[in-house]
């Protein structure tokens, strides 16, 4: 009989950003196989949304189990091949961008009725969607930079398009509303680019985000770890890209030295106090819960505007969200404990709610 605390970590997902997710999983799955507090269970979601049990957290092997989530009393993960129930006593989801960070996955889980870390449904929804993150920062008065959304489905008055961009003043920014990674961004510098830009970016997406852009802003990030009454802000971090131009994919994960990474970042103490506690102010805003990272940019005169919020960030040791918390004195180890602790306490009390009506 163990006392350990059976943790399945959920990686990978049909998600543009599936090998970003099975590279964050290996770190987490490591740091939580090193505690004796804990048992892992490592899950693939697959391209296809296959979900499978690993012997270690890795891209798809021929030695993977095939397993099923199931809402039944006896368990929550089913074995078919060995008609068997496996019931965890928390669930770690490390996917990022569609079906993991977007609130799809946390529906599951609460359907499931298990303990899982991070954000809920409305949290996880709203952070994914940069508009109604914006929308949220400007009702907290968080700084924030003007923007057009454009949909799919609605025809968009490209003359009126060209005119706000024109007065707005290039370069502005064309992205998915909902996805991360910086998958699906580009940096429109005249207006020959832009609908070229937005034709992009609707591969990814059904909603289109024109924002009015930085010439060759400071990109900042902070991280936050807590929930109610007990959030904890991190240190501010900078990101350097290796061209200046901005913290695109290929520089985040494929250009070797495409970024340089400074933890904590040369900022005024005024400034780390203002994006400390505006990211703060978005994610209570949000109703987060665990954890999240907050983006910032700082124009030439050195105000910090609030660009998104991300409910599951990497989590790879090269990842900022670990490396912010790490520079504020919180080591890795403990970040993932308190993470485990803060999802057990949430199911805990919603098992305390009433069901009944009297």
């Amino acid at each position: 009989m163990t006392n350990k605390i059976q943790v399945a970590v959920l990686y990978g997902g049909k998600s543009t950003e599936h090998e970003v997710s099975v590279h964050s999983a290996q770190t987490v799955c490591a740091v939580l196989a090193n505690n004796e507090k804990y048992d892992v269970l490592p899950i693939l979601i697959d391209q296809a949304g296959h979900w499978f049990l690993q012997n270690s957290c890795s891209e798809k092997t021929p030695q993977d189990i095939p397993v099923t989530p199931v809402v039944c009393a006896q368990g929550k993960i089913f074995i078919p091949s060995q008609n068997k129930y496996l019931n965890p006593d928390v669930f770690f989801p490390v996917l990022h961008g569609t079906n993991g960070e977007d609130g799809t996955l946390q529906g599951l889980l609460e359907c499931l009725d298990v303990a899982y870390v991070g954000c809920g449904i409305l949290a996880s929804a709203m952070g994914m969607d940069k508009e109604i993150s914006k929308l949220l920062a400007l009702q907290m008065n968080v700084p924030t930079l003007p923007y057009q959304k454009l949909s799919r489905e609605q025809a968009y008055d490209k003359d009126a398009l060209e005119k706000w961009a024109k007065q707005t003043g290039y370069p502005v920014f064309v992205k998915p509303v909902r996805l991360g990674s910086s998958i699906g961004v580009t940096k429109v510098k005249k207006v020959e680019e832009l609908h070229e830009a937005i034709s992009f970016a609707f591969r990814f997406d059904s909603d289109v985000l024109v924002e009015k852009g930085l010439e060759k802003p400071r990109e900042v990030f902070c991280a936050l770890l807590g929930e109610g009454e007990n959030i904890r802000t991190s240190e501010c971090g900078e990101l350097k890209t290796l061209d200046g131009e901005f913290f695109d994919y290929q520089a985040k994960y494929i250009t070797v030295g495409g970024c340089e990474t400074r933890v904590p970042a040369e900022l005024p103490e005024e400034t780390r106090a203002a994006i400390r506690h505006g990211s703060e102010l978005v994610f209570r805003a949000l109703r987060g819960s665990g954890l999240a990272r907050v983006d910032f940019l700082i124009d030439g005169q050195g105000k910090a505007w609030f660009s998104e919020i991300n409910t599951l960030p990497g989590m790879s040791e090269t990842s900022l969200y670990p490396q912010l918390f790490e520079a504020a004195g919180i080591a890795y180890p403990q970040v993932l404990d308190e993470l485990i602790s803060i999802a057990l306490s949430v199911y805990q009390r919603k098992n305390m709610l009433s069901t009944e009506r009297e």
